[in-house]
C-alpha cells in the first residue's frame, strides 16, 4: 500500500469532479437564459433582434466558465496527472 503514487489518483478524482460540478452551473444558466429568450420573443415578437443579439452574447459569458473547467481538467489530466 505504500507503493502507490496518491498524485496521479488525486489528480484524475480533481478533474472529473472539476468538470462534473463545474459544468453544472453554466448548464443551469445556459436553459434558464435560453427559456427567458425564448418567452421574451414569444411576448414581444418585433424585438427579437435585440434579443436574440442579448441572448448570444450572455450565452458566450456563461459558456466560459465551461470551458474554463474543462482547461482546468486538462491541466489535471496531462501535467498533473503524469508527473505526480
Amino acid at each position: 500500500m505504500a507503493d502507490i503514487n496518491w498524485g496521479p489518483i488525486a489528480a484524475y478524482i480533481a478533474a472529473g469532479a472539476c468538470m462534473g460540478i463545474g459544468v453544472f452551473g453554466p448548464a443551469l444558466g445556459l436553459g434558464f437564459i435560453g427559456g427567458k429568450a425564448c418567452e421574451s420573443i414569444g411576448k414581444k415578437p418585433e424585438s427579437a433582434d435585440v434579443i436574440i443579439r442579448a441572448m448570444v452574447l450572455a450565452l458566450a459569458f456563461v459558456e466560459s466558465l465551461g470551458i474554463y473547467c474543462l482547461v482546468i481538467s486538462l491541466i489535471l489530466l496531462l501535467f498533473v496527472g503524469h508527473n505526480g
